[in-house]
Parts: C-alpha cells; sequence; structure tokens
C-alpha cells in the first residue's frame, strides 16, 4: 500500500499522463477542433437568442402548448447538437482531423437525448435508464470501446431455430422500444387532446377514438422495435400463437372486459358525464377504461366497476337518451285539512325551485286515503340529475314545510283509536272484550 503511494511513482505517472496530453490534446489539430466547436458554441447561443423570444410569441393550441415549451427548454442543445455534426461531417468530407469534433458531438448529442426524455418520458424508471444508456454509450465511443463492447454483447447469444437473440439484441431493441413508446405516447397524449376538444364528436366516441389511436401507436412502437433489431416476425408467429393461448385460458377475465369496453364505446349506452346506477352504487361516469367503467358517487367514492358487469347486469341510465329526470315525493296531509290548498301549495314549492323545470309542469296527485292522513304524491322534473337529486328533494321539502306552515296545513302523526268495552268479570277474572283491545 506504501509503494502504491510512493511519490516517485506518482512523478512518474503524471509526467506519463502530461506526455500523452502533449500528443494527443495540446496539438495544433485538436486546438483548432477546440475553437471550431467554441464558435459552434457561440453562434448556436446567438441563434437561440434570436429564436427565443418568436418562440414565446407563439400562442398555441392546447394540443401543441407541450411541444412548443419542450422545444424552448430544448432549443440551445439541438441547435449546437445540428451545427456540430454539420461541422464534423464537413471536416470529414474535406479528411480534415475531426476526432475532437466527434467528441463533442456525441456529448451534445448525449445532453440532447437525455434532456428531450427527461421532458417526454413519463415514467422516471424509463428516464433514468435511458439517461445512463445515452451517457454510456456516449462514454464508451470516446473511449473508443463502443464497437468492442457490442462484439462481447452480441457473442451472448441463443437460437431458436431461425431466430437468433443475443444480449446486444436484447438491449438494443429495450432501448429502441423505450423510446418508441415514450414518442408513442407523447403523440397519443397529443391527439388525444384534440379529440376532447372537438364538438362534433359525442363524449363514447372521443373515448373509443382515444383508446383506439393509443393502442395503434403503441402496437406500431412494439412493431417498429422488433424489427429495428432484424428479428423476423414470422419467426414468433408460432410462440405469439402459444402465448396468445396461454393469454386466452389466463386472462379471460381480462379479455372479456376489454371487448366489453369495446362494446360500451360502440353502442353508447354509458359514455362520460352519464347518471348511473349499478346493483348499489348510484353515481356519474367519470371515464371509461379498457377493463372498467369509472363511477364517482356524492360522496367522493369512486367505483370501479368491471365492464362485464356494464354488459350483463342491468343498468340504470338517468341520462342516457334523455337527460330530463322525473322526481316522486310523498306527502301525507292531515284529514281536516284543505286538500285542494295542499295540492297547489305543494306545486307552487316545486315551481319556486330552481332546478326544476317549469315545462313539463309540476304535478301533485292524490293516491290515497292513509291510516294517518291523505296521501300526496308531488311529482316534477329537473334536467342536471349528475348535480344530485337528494339536494333537490330537500329544497323543496323545505319549501314545503314552509307553505304549510304560513297557510296552516297539519302533517299529521301517525294515530291509533283505542276502544275498550266495559263489563262484569268472569270467573278467571278477565273482563268480557279485554283480548279485543
Amino acid at each position: 500500500m506504501n509503494e502504491f503511494f510512493n511519490a516517485e511513482q506518482l512523478t512518474a505517472l503524471a509526467e506519463q499522463a502530461w506526455v500523452w496530453l502533449l500528443a494527443n490534446v495540446f496539438v495544433p489539430a485538436t486546438a483548432i477542433q477546440l475553437a471550431v466547436s467554441v464558435i459552434v458554441l457561440a453562434v448556436a447561443i446567438i441563434i437561440a437568442k434570436k429564436l427565443r423570444p418568436r418562440l414565446e410569441q407563439i400562442e398555441p393550441k392546447p394540443v401543441f402548448a407541450r411541444g412548443l415549451r419542450v422545444l424552448h427548454d430544448l432549443l440551445l442543445p439541438l441547435i449546437w447538437l445540428v451545427l456540430q455534426w454539420f461541422t464534423t461531417l464537413a471536416a470529414q468530407t474535406m479528411t480534415w482531423p475531426s476526432y475532437f469534433l466527434e467528441l463533442v458531438a456525441t456529448l451534445v448529442t448525449a445532453w440532447a437525448v437525455i434532456s428531450l426524455v427527461s421532458r417526454l418520458a413519463r415514467d422516471p424508471l424509463w428516464s433514468r435508464v435511458i439517461a445512463w444508456t445515452a451517457w454510456s454509450i456516449a462514454a464508451l465511443n470516446i473511449l473508443n470501446l463502443l464497437e468492442p463492447t457490442i462484439a462481447i454483447l452480441d457473442s451472448a447469444a441463443v437460437t431458436f431455430g431461425s431466430l437468433r437473440i443475443s444480449l446486444y439484441t436484447v438491449v438494443k431493441s429495450t432501448l429502441a422500444l423505450a423510446i418508441l413508446l415514450s414518442v408513442a405516447l407523447y403523440v397519443a397524449g397529443l391527439l388525444e387532446s384534440r379529440i376532447r376538444t372537438s364538438r362534433n364528436l359525442s363524449p363514447s366516441v372521443q373515448v373509443l377514438f382515444s383508446k383506439s389511436l393509443k393502442i395503434v401507436l403503441i402496437s406500431l412502437a412494439v412493431i417498429i422495435a422488433i424489427r429495428s433489431v432484424g428479428i423476423d416476425l414470422t419467426a414468433l408467429a408460432v410462440l405469439g400463437g402459444a402465448v396468445g393461448l396461454g393469454i386466452g385460458f389466463g386472462l379471460q377475465k381480462v379479455i372479456s372486459n376489454l371487448i366489453s369496453g369495446v362494446i360500451l364505446l360502440i353502442d353508447k349506452s354509458i359514455k362520460p358525464g352519464d347518471v348511473i346506477a349499478v346493483g348499489d352504487t348510484y353515481g356519474w361516469v367519470s371515464g371509461l377504461g379498457g377493463r372498467y367503467v369509472s363511477i364517482v358517487t356524492r360522496d367522493g367514492i369512486e367505483h370501479l366497476i368491471p365492464n362485464e358487469l356494464m354488459i350483463t347486469q342491468t343498468v340504470e341510465n338517468w341520462t342516457h337518451s334523455n337527460s330530463r329526470t322525473r322526481l316522486k315525493i310523498p306527502i301525507g296531509v292531515h284529514y281536516d285539512s284543505d286538500i285542494r290548498l295542499a295540492i297547489k301549495l305543494c306545486i307552487d314549492a316545486a315551481t319556486e325551485t330552481e332546478r326544476v323545470l317549469s315545462n313539463p309542469e309540476p304535478k301533485c296527485l292524490l293516491i290515497g286515503f292513509g291510516d294517518s292522513a291523505v296521501d300526496l304524491e308531488l311529482r316534477f322534473w329537473i334536467q342536471d340529475a349528475q348535480h344530485g337529486v337528494r339536494n333537490v328533494r330537500s329544497e323543496v321539502l323545505l319549501k314545503v314545510w314552509d307553505k304549510f306552515h304560513e297557510h296552516g296545513i297539519e302533517i299529521p302523526y301517525p294515530q291509533r283509536d283505542l276502544h275498550i268495552r266495559t263489563g262484569q268479570a268472569d270467573a278467571s277474572g278477565a273482563l268480557p272484550g279485554a283480548a279485543d283491545v
């Protein structure tokens, strides 16, 4: 250990490093390339300063707002990257030394890729993987170890018939898939925002188009990633068939929910914003997924109902073909009260409520004579059931209560008539008819 930190050895190593720097770095060719790279950077900074104010003046549509922000943030590295690679290609064409130019271009490329992925990738894990991969490739390229590393990774391979899969193929396909999926999800997000702002499409059709486009883009990304590494898709046909058979048996419910979701979108029986009741769950539809329908109740609880249940069970859709909903409120009135006045007051109470529709107008009917009260039923229509039903019932009943008290209409309590018959007791001491109380 003491020998390793020997002053003479450290001095010798420093002299060797200095000699290498003088022979490879501090030479006229490298100095010229360094000066050219600095000039290219200065030109890129000037161009970026000229373009940024113009980009800030653009008022893009919401669909392109995120893309414009990304372009604004990456303006300098992108301009520098284009100019640096153009300078490198020009030097190579003129057979001038270009090693240092390539080195700078490689580092700027890694910087631009990492900055772009960090802004586009939603998953931090993918972002970190791509960042480490980009820096690793840049470092290997700088040290002239990229090709030997590729050869070593490609030598570790397995063969399935005519299909050869190496470690290099796996790394390359994973990297390509990560980049393509990030781009596909970003494009899908742009198209989905554009579709949702379209007034010519119903909500269910918007969801159908958005989900279909996302599936198509992700499928294309996977296919392109596989083809980019030279894998023949026909070689995967048998393997894909076996996997598909296993999925068919093991994921029956998932596939059933997926197909049921497509059916719901096509027949438009349920769409975002509808007020529905499924079993004991009542609320409005906040979203349609590939596996479930999201229903939010008035308590703020989000229920995820499988799509299959929406197909096989009875579903009450209060806003399917007509947004108007009729509500019925039972009301009891004392027998000594003016029934016609009570009916009029009930109608007035409903008419004065803001959410109650005037057409069709509210109705109040006498539906029977109960044991303790005259039974009335107030019926009225609303058009915004998604804003709640019990709250409008409560508002109407409060107005009925106030009007009944104002006009002397009595709401009776439950009552019973008790008849007691008196007489002489029998031998057992019980009064005749005592059991008839």
